[in-house]
């Protein structure tokens, strides 16, 4: 049904999408990494603690995604509209409760979950502005499982464009008081970020008015409707869960390295995150790409496809990864030089720069397979597999980090742990064909 060209074709401007979003984070520890070691590893702090919250939007996205896959599968063309609406209007209610919520908690809890004073200080700073992005990335998350749910990813790449060209604008003028803008340091990051994601709003809204077919689409119906919205929860609370409870163990990951080894160990794991974020891209993408694909081809009642499609999909991406691989690893000194230029900081990452790209081959299968268990609609399956890959994560990382005292390149071999429990669940899943009868 798809060909291999054809899911490259999808998966690039998906691709580009994802690095708009994350490139974020990656521009602002790469600003940050010449403004001091405290920031740097606060920014890594703040911004997962920021996307623990995303994750929730993200995660009832990817339940619309996987449903207007399926009704685009079906040629119910119509029902999409009231996907992406109402998924919308459920969404602002979280966000806007969200923002007084962490301004608060980033002043009066956030610092006690830290032993250094100055980190806990400059992680509140950013969290209180940057929690106002959080309306702006909701709504973006629903236009974004509208184009990929419809396999229309193009404008997706323009909107990376935007996104990215935004930050990278803002962040130069805020951080250090360029272009006529007053200096602002990690604060500047945080508001360059908040600024990014409501030029991505704007451009998305005007595209999506004056490009897609709104009648088609069925998007002249605005109205709350509590029947759609419940629809999506059914398949997407367990998504939900599943993404708040990994970004939460990836959150204890950095505060177990704060706590238990210092500034400079913290400031070694976020420039090593930041690649992490960045060279598992093109892996998430196809993640993406496998869980619509296999949604839109069991929504045309092709079923005995979908194993070879998923097959296809995850060699695809172990290619790609192999390829990346073989390019970074080259150049490890030069590629951390992006984000530092002190030789010992420089020194410090080479060992768990290396170790985490020894774990980039079970991502890029692993990343494929589980996300087409969520593609099937088995999304409380998916979260199962979750919950058990996270007590075996949770346990090896307080055994390297807390009881034997590791170090930093030791500490990363947890994402081997983490990557190879899901890739070989996901495996047996889809192999036993359990889930051919999942309706949605």
């Amino acid at each position: 049904m798809y060909s291999n060209k054809h899911i490259i074709k999808i998966s690039t401007p998906i691709l580009l999408s994802l690095l708009a979003q994350n490139i974020i984070q990656v521009i602002d520890t790469a600003f940050l990494g010449r403004v001091g070691e405290v920031e740097l590893g606060a920014s890594a702090l703040a911004g997962i603690i920021y996307i623990a919250l995303y994750t929730l939007g993200f995660g009832f996205s990817m339940g619309s995604q996987i449903l207007i896959g399926r009704r685009n599968g079906e040629k119910n063309y119509n029902k999409i509209g009231d996907v992406v609406i109402q998924g919308a209007i459920f969404l602002l209610i979280p966000a806007i409760l969200l923002i007084p919520l962490l301004r608060y908690g980033a002043v009066h809890w956030i610092p006690a979950m830290f032993e250094s004073a100055d980190v806990a200080g400059a992680v509140t700073e950013y969290l209180e502005w940057r929690v106002f992005g959080i309306i702006f990335a909701f709504v973006n998350l629903m236009f974004r499982a509208f184009y990929i749910g419809t396999a229309r990813t193009k404008v997706l790449t323009v909107n990376a464009v935007v996104m990215a060209g935004t930050n990278v604008i803002f962040d130069y003028g805020l951080i250090f008081g360029n272009l006529g803008m007053p200096e602002l340091g990690i604060a500047g990051a945080a508001i360059a970020s908040v600024i990014a994601e409501f030029a991505s709003t704007v451009f998305l809204l005007v595209y999506t008015r004056k490009a897609v077919d709104l009648d088609k689409y069925g998007f002249r119906k605005i109205r709350f409707q509590w029947s759609v919205i419940k629809k999506v929860l059914d398949i997407s609370v367990f998504m939900m869960v599943q993404y708040l409870f990994s970004i939460v163990t990836w959150m204890l990951f950095f505060v177990f390295i704060e706590n238990y080894m210092g500034e400079r160990p913290l400031a070694v794991t976020n420039i090593v995150r930041s690649f992490y974020t960045i060279l598992t891209i093109p892996s998430q993408a196809l993640g993406t790409v496998a869980s619509t694909l296999v949604s839109n081809t069991i929504g045309a009642d092709k079923r005995d496809e979908v194993i070879n499609l998923i097959k296809r999909i995850a060699f695809i991406s172990l290619g790609v990864m192999v390829c990346v691989i073989g390019i970074v690893s080259a150049f490890p000194r030069m590629m951390i030089r992006i984000y530092t230029d002190d030789p010992s900081l420089i020194n410090d990452t080479v060992l768990p720069f290396y170790v985490l790209i020894s774990s980039l081959p079970i991502y890029s299968m692993g990343s494929v397979l589980f996300n087409s268990v969520s593609g099937t609609g088995n999304t409380r399956t998916a979260l199962k597999f979750e919950i058990i890959t996270l007590f075996f994560y949770l346990s090896y990382m307080w055994f390297v980090i807390i009881y034997m005292r590791f170090s930093v390149a030791v500490a990363w071999t947890t994402e081997h742990v983490y990557w190879l429990f899901l890739l070989t669940l996901s495996f047996i899943y889809l192999r036993s064909g359990k889930w051919k009868e999942r309706k949605i």
